[in-house]
Protein backbone atom coordinates (compact mmCIF):
# COMPACT_ATOMS: atom_id res chain seq x y z
CA UNK A 1 0.00 0.00 0.00
CA UNK A 2 1.47 4.05 -0.68
CA UNK A 3 3.12 5.17 2.53
CA UNK A 4 0.99 8.65 1.31
CA UNK A 5 -2.42 8.82 0.01
CA UNK A 6 -3.73 12.43 -1.64
CA UNK A 7 -7.30 12.76 -0.60
CA UNK A 8 -9.18 15.13 -3.32
CA UNK A 9 -11.93 16.83 -1.41
CA UNK A 10 -14.72 17.21 -4.00
CA UNK A 11 -17.40 18.39 -1.38
CA UNK A 12 -17.70 22.12 -2.48
CA UNK A 13 -18.57 21.27 -6.04
CA UNK A 14 -20.21 17.25 -6.09
CA UNK A 15 -21.71 17.91 -2.63
CA UNK A 16 -23.34 21.13 -3.11
CA UNK A 17 -24.30 20.79 -6.76
CA UNK A 18 -26.85 18.40 -5.57
CA UNK A 19 -28.30 20.59 -2.99
CA UNK A 20 -32.08 21.08 -3.66
CA UNK A 21 -31.60 24.89 -2.44
CA UNK A 22 -28.85 27.09 -3.51
CA UNK A 23 -26.17 27.65 -0.47
CA UNK A 24 -24.88 30.95 -0.10
CA UNK A 25 -21.72 32.35 -1.33
CA UNK A 26 -20.54 32.79 1.82
CA UNK A 27 -21.29 29.78 3.29
CA UNK A 28 -19.23 27.89 0.03
CA UNK A 29 -16.36 29.87 1.10
CA UNK A 30 -16.29 28.85 4.63
CA UNK A 31 -16.53 25.72 4.11
CA UNK A 32 -13.18 25.64 1.50
CA UNK A 33 -11.40 28.18 4.06
CA UNK A 34 -12.13 25.02 7.08
CA UNK A 35 -11.24 22.65 4.98
CA UNK A 36 -7.92 24.00 4.05
CA UNK A 37 -7.72 24.56 7.50
CA UNK A 38 -7.95 20.81 8.00
CA UNK A 39 -5.09 20.15 6.14
CA UNK A 40 -7.20 19.32 2.42
CA UNK A 41 -4.66 19.64 -0.33
CA UNK A 42 -6.68 20.21 -3.04
CA UNK A 43 -10.29 20.78 -2.98
CA UNK A 44 -12.37 21.19 -6.14
CA UNK A 45 -14.17 24.21 -5.74
CA UNK A 46 -16.87 24.82 -7.88
CA UNK A 47 -18.04 24.55 -11.63
CA UNK A 48 -18.11 26.17 -14.46
CA UNK A 49 -20.90 24.77 -15.69
CA UNK A 50 -23.70 27.22 -17.64
CA UNK A 51 -25.41 28.50 -14.50
CA UNK A 52 -28.83 27.09 -16.16
CA UNK A 53 -27.93 23.68 -15.62
CA UNK A 54 -26.35 23.56 -12.03
CA UNK A 55 -28.03 27.02 -10.49
CA UNK A 56 -26.20 26.19 -6.99
CA UNK A 57 -22.98 26.45 -8.46
CA UNK A 58 -23.50 30.17 -10.45
CA UNK A 59 -20.97 31.83 -8.09
CA UNK A 60 -17.93 30.07 -9.18
CA UNK A 61 -16.34 33.18 -9.69
CA UNK A 62 -17.70 34.98 -6.64
CA UNK A 63 -16.23 31.48 -4.65
CA UNK A 64 -13.06 31.74 -6.01
CA UNK A 65 -12.57 35.71 -5.81
CA UNK A 66 -13.46 35.30 -1.57
CA UNK A 67 -11.57 32.04 -0.61
CA UNK A 68 -8.16 32.36 1.54
CA UNK A 69 -6.07 30.75 -0.62
CA UNK A 70 -3.48 28.52 1.21
CA UNK A 71 -0.03 28.34 -0.27
CA UNK A 72 0.65 24.65 -1.10
CA UNK A 73 -2.86 23.98 -1.52
CA UNK A 74 -4.73 23.19 -5.10
CA UNK A 75 -7.86 24.77 -5.69
CA UNK A 76 -9.97 23.61 -8.54
CA UNK A 77 -12.81 23.61 -10.92
CA UNK A 78 -14.92 21.22 -13.31
CA UNK A 79 -14.54 22.84 -16.86
CA UNK A 80 -16.97 21.70 -19.55
CA UNK A 81 -16.17 23.54 -22.59
CA UNK A 82 -13.83 26.60 -23.95
CA UNK A 83 -16.51 29.25 -22.53
CA UNK A 84 -15.94 27.37 -19.01
CA UNK A 85 -12.54 27.93 -19.61
CA UNK A 86 -12.12 30.88 -20.08
CA UNK A 87 -14.33 31.60 -16.85
CA UNK A 88 -11.75 29.59 -14.96
CA UNK A 89 -8.74 31.03 -16.33
CA UNK A 90 -10.51 34.56 -14.89
CA UNK A 91 -10.67 32.82 -11.35
CA UNK A 92 -7.46 31.80 -11.30
CA UNK A 93 -7.57 28.32 -10.57
CA UNK A 94 -4.98 26.25 -10.09
CA UNK A 95 -6.26 23.20 -12.45
CA UNK A 96 -9.29 22.48 -14.03
CA UNK A 97 -11.39 19.21 -14.53
CA UNK A 98 -13.10 17.80 -17.65
CA UNK A 99 -15.73 15.04 -17.61
CA UNK A 100 -17.30 12.08 -19.46
CA UNK A 101 -18.65 8.97 -18.98
CA UNK A 102 -17.79 5.23 -19.86
CA UNK A 103 -22.00 5.01 -20.70
CA UNK A 104 -23.10 6.96 -23.86
CA UNK A 105 -26.82 7.12 -22.50
CA UNK A 106 -25.17 8.97 -19.32
CA UNK A 107 -23.06 11.19 -21.00
CA UNK A 108 -25.88 12.07 -23.69
CA UNK A 109 -28.21 12.76 -20.79
CA UNK A 110 -25.08 14.66 -18.33
CA UNK A 111 -23.78 16.91 -20.93
CA UNK A 112 -25.77 16.34 -23.61
CA UNK A 113 -23.07 15.16 -26.24
CA UNK A 114 -21.83 11.58 -27.29
CA UNK A 115 -18.39 10.22 -25.81
CA UNK A 116 -16.71 11.21 -28.82
CA UNK A 117 -17.49 14.10 -29.13
CA UNK A 118 -16.99 14.98 -25.46
CA UNK A 119 -13.55 14.09 -26.44
CA UNK A 120 -13.82 16.78 -28.92
CA UNK A 121 -14.93 19.31 -26.96
CA UNK A 122 -11.84 18.60 -24.63
CA UNK A 123 -8.67 19.20 -27.20
CA UNK A 124 -8.92 22.82 -27.03
CA UNK A 125 -9.87 23.05 -23.31
CA UNK A 126 -6.98 21.09 -22.44
CA UNK A 127 -4.35 22.24 -24.95
CA UNK A 128 -5.46 26.19 -23.21
CA UNK A 129 -4.55 24.61 -20.01
CA UNK A 130 -1.62 23.25 -20.73
CA UNK A 131 -0.41 26.81 -22.64
CA UNK A 132 -1.31 28.58 -19.34
CA UNK A 133 0.93 25.87 -17.12
CA UNK A 134 -2.64 24.64 -15.24
CA UNK A 135 -2.96 21.14 -14.70
CA UNK A 136 -5.82 18.79 -16.08
CA UNK A 137 -8.16 16.62 -14.30
CA UNK A 138 -10.39 14.12 -15.84
CA UNK A 139 -13.64 12.36 -14.29
CA UNK A 140 -14.95 9.45 -16.11
CA UNK A 141 -18.13 8.42 -14.48
CA UNK A 142 -20.27 5.04 -14.38
CA UNK A 143 -16.84 2.89 -14.66
CA UNK A 144 -18.74 0.04 -12.68
CA UNK A 145 -22.52 0.71 -13.87
CA UNK A 146 -25.02 3.07 -15.48
CA UNK A 147 -28.28 3.82 -14.27
CA UNK A 148 -29.60 3.61 -18.00
CA UNK A 149 -27.49 0.99 -19.74
CA UNK A 150 -26.21 -1.40 -16.52
CA UNK A 151 -23.37 -3.08 -16.72
CA UNK A 152 -20.92 -1.62 -18.01
CA UNK A 153 -17.83 -3.36 -20.47
CA UNK A 154 -14.08 -3.14 -18.93
CA UNK A 155 -12.84 -2.55 -22.46
CA UNK A 156 -15.02 1.02 -22.72
CA UNK A 157 -13.41 2.58 -19.17
CA UNK A 158 -9.78 1.18 -20.48
CA UNK A 159 -10.20 2.67 -23.83
CA UNK A 160 -11.75 5.73 -22.35
CA UNK A 161 -9.07 6.34 -20.41
CA UNK A 162 -6.23 5.78 -22.35
CA UNK A 163 -7.66 8.88 -24.53
CA UNK A 164 -7.75 10.64 -21.85
CA UNK A 165 -4.45 10.20 -20.99
CA UNK A 166 -3.60 10.50 -24.65
CA UNK A 167 -5.22 13.74 -24.65
CA UNK A 168 -3.22 15.40 -21.92
CA UNK A 169 -5.03 14.90 -18.93
CA UNK A 170 -2.56 14.36 -15.90
CA UNK A 171 -4.86 12.80 -13.30
CA UNK A 172 -8.35 10.62 -14.48
CA UNK A 173 -10.88 9.62 -12.00
CA UNK A 174 -12.85 6.13 -12.01
CA UNK A 175 -16.18 6.87 -11.04
CA UNK A 176 -18.64 4.65 -9.26
CA UNK A 177 -21.38 7.20 -9.84
CA UNK A 178 -24.21 5.19 -8.99
CA UNK A 179 -22.32 3.20 -5.80
CA UNK A 180 -22.55 -0.83 -7.61
CA UNK A 181 -19.16 -1.65 -7.29
CA UNK A 182 -18.09 -4.30 -5.20
CA UNK A 183 -14.08 -4.58 -4.18
CA UNK A 184 -13.15 -7.24 -6.58
CA UNK A 185 -14.69 -5.31 -9.33
CA UNK A 186 -13.19 -2.04 -8.45
CA UNK A 187 -9.53 -3.76 -8.38
CA UNK A 188 -10.27 -5.30 -11.66
CA UNK A 189 -11.34 -1.87 -13.45
CA UNK A 190 -8.41 -0.24 -11.90
CA UNK A 191 -6.03 -2.83 -12.74
CA UNK A 192 -6.96 -2.92 -16.30
CA UNK A 193 -7.05 0.66 -16.66
CA UNK A 194 -3.07 0.75 -15.24
CA UNK A 195 -2.23 -1.53 -18.44
CA UNK A 196 -2.90 1.61 -20.45
CA UNK A 197 -2.72 4.78 -18.01
CA UNK A 198 0.52 4.56 -15.54
CA UNK A 199 -1.03 3.96 -11.74
CA UNK A 200 0.35 7.30 -10.61
CA UNK A 201 -1.92 8.82 -12.75
CA UNK A 202 -5.12 7.60 -11.86
CA UNK A 203 -7.52 8.10 -9.01
CA UNK A 204 -10.78 6.49 -7.32
CA UNK A 205 -13.78 7.89 -6.59
CA UNK A 206 -16.79 6.07 -5.16
CA UNK A 207 -20.53 6.95 -3.81
CA UNK A 208 -21.17 4.79 -0.93
CA UNK A 209 -25.00 4.04 -2.43
CA UNK A 210 -24.33 0.46 -1.17
CA UNK A 211 -22.40 0.82 1.31
CA UNK A 212 -19.35 -0.67 -0.40
CA UNK A 213 -16.83 2.63 -1.08
CA UNK A 214 -14.48 2.00 1.82
CA UNK A 215 -13.96 -1.26 0.89
CA UNK A 216 -13.54 -1.01 -2.46
CA UNK A 217 -11.32 2.15 -1.97
CA UNK A 218 -9.12 -0.53 0.44
CA UNK A 219 -9.03 -3.01 -2.45
CA UNK A 220 -7.65 -0.13 -4.59
CA UNK A 221 -5.09 0.54 -2.26
CA UNK A 222 -3.70 -2.65 -2.35
CA UNK A 223 -2.70 -2.43 -5.81
CA UNK A 224 -1.27 1.15 -5.18
CA UNK A 225 -3.76 3.55 -5.75
CA UNK A 226 -2.59 6.52 -3.94
CA UNK A 227 -5.11 9.00 -4.85
CA UNK A 228 -8.68 9.17 -3.55
CA UNK A 229 -11.92 11.51 -4.02
CA UNK A 230 -14.30 11.89 -0.93
CA UNK A 231 -16.83 14.51 0.22
CA UNK A 232 -16.74 15.95 3.25
CA UNK A 233 -19.48 14.60 5.54
CA UNK A 234 -20.61 12.29 2.45
CA UNK A 235 -22.19 14.81 0.56
CA UNK A 236 -23.70 14.85 -2.83
CA UNK A 237 -25.23 12.90 -5.33
CA UNK A 238 -25.91 12.54 -8.72
CA UNK A 239 -28.81 14.56 -10.57
CA UNK A 240 -28.41 12.49 -13.37
CA UNK A 241 -28.36 9.61 -11.34
CA UNK A 242 -31.32 8.61 -10.11
CA UNK A 243 -31.13 6.72 -6.24
CA UNK A 244 -27.11 7.55 -6.50
CA UNK A 245 -26.54 8.66 -2.71
CA UNK A 246 -23.39 11.23 -1.86
CA UNK A 247 -19.67 10.67 -2.06
CA UNK A 248 -17.63 8.20 0.03
CA UNK A 249 -17.24 11.09 3.37
CA UNK A 250 -13.94 12.38 3.54
CA UNK A 251 -13.88 11.74 7.75
CA UNK A 252 -14.75 7.94 7.07
CA UNK A 253 -12.05 7.70 4.31
CA UNK A 254 -9.00 9.36 6.51
CA UNK A 255 -10.04 7.60 9.59
CA UNK A 256 -9.40 4.36 7.91
CA UNK A 257 -6.29 5.96 6.27
CA UNK A 258 -4.82 7.01 9.68
CA UNK A 259 -5.76 3.40 10.72
CA UNK A 260 -3.45 1.69 7.96
CA UNK A 261 -0.99 3.76 8.98
CA UNK A 262 -0.74 5.71 5.99
CA UNK A 263 -0.57 9.69 6.23
CA UNK A 264 -2.81 12.13 5.02
CA UNK A 265 -1.64 15.43 6.17
CA UNK A 266 -5.54 16.10 7.50
CA UNK A 267 -5.80 16.73 11.10
CA UNK A 268 -9.16 13.99 10.95
CA UNK A 269 -10.41 15.92 14.64
CA UNK A 270 -10.97 19.34 12.61
CA UNK A 271 -12.09 18.06 9.86
CA UNK A 272 -14.90 15.92 11.69
CA UNK A 273 -16.04 19.79 12.88
CA UNK A 274 -15.96 21.09 9.40
CA UNK A 275 -18.45 18.47 8.50
CA UNK A 276 -20.78 18.48 11.93
CA UNK A 277 -20.37 22.37 10.84
CA UNK A 278 -21.83 22.17 7.20
CA UNK A 279 -24.18 19.70 8.05
CA UNK A 280 -25.84 21.79 10.66
CA UNK A 281 -25.73 25.00 7.68
CA UNK A 282 -27.49 22.63 5.71
CA UNK A 283 -29.89 21.09 7.84
CA UNK A 284 -29.07 17.73 7.14
CA UNK A 285 -27.95 14.41 9.25
CA UNK A 286 -24.24 13.98 8.98
CA UNK A 287 -24.09 10.93 6.56
CA UNK A 288 -20.27 10.14 7.98
CA UNK A 289 -19.65 7.42 10.59
CA UNK A 290 -17.16 9.05 11.92
CA UNK A 291 -18.25 12.35 11.70
CA UNK A 292 -21.19 10.88 13.96
CA UNK A 293 -19.71 9.08 16.54
CA UNK A 294 -15.60 10.94 16.74
CA UNK A 295 -12.55 10.28 16.51
CA UNK A 296 -12.49 7.21 19.69
CA UNK A 297 -9.08 6.15 20.09
CA UNK A 298 -6.28 6.48 17.76
CA UNK A 299 -6.49 7.57 14.39
CA UNK A 300 -6.37 11.24 14.97
CA UNK A 301 -2.78 11.94 13.59
CA UNK A 302 -2.17 12.88 9.83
Amino acid sequence: MPEHVKVVEVGPRDGLQNEPEVVPSATKVALVNQLARAGLRHIEVSSFVSPKRIPQLADAETVLAHIDRVPGVIYSALVPNEQGMKRALAANVDQIAVFTAASETFCNNNIRCSIAESLSRFEPVIESAKAEGITVRAYISCVLGCPYEGSIAMREVVDLARKLFLLGCDEISLGDTIGVGTPLRAKAVVSACAEDVPLKHLAVHFHDTRGQALANIFACLELGIATVDSSIAGLGGCPYAKGATGNVATEDVVYMLHGLGISTGIDLERLIEVGRSISKELDRPIASRVGRAGVGYGNAAG
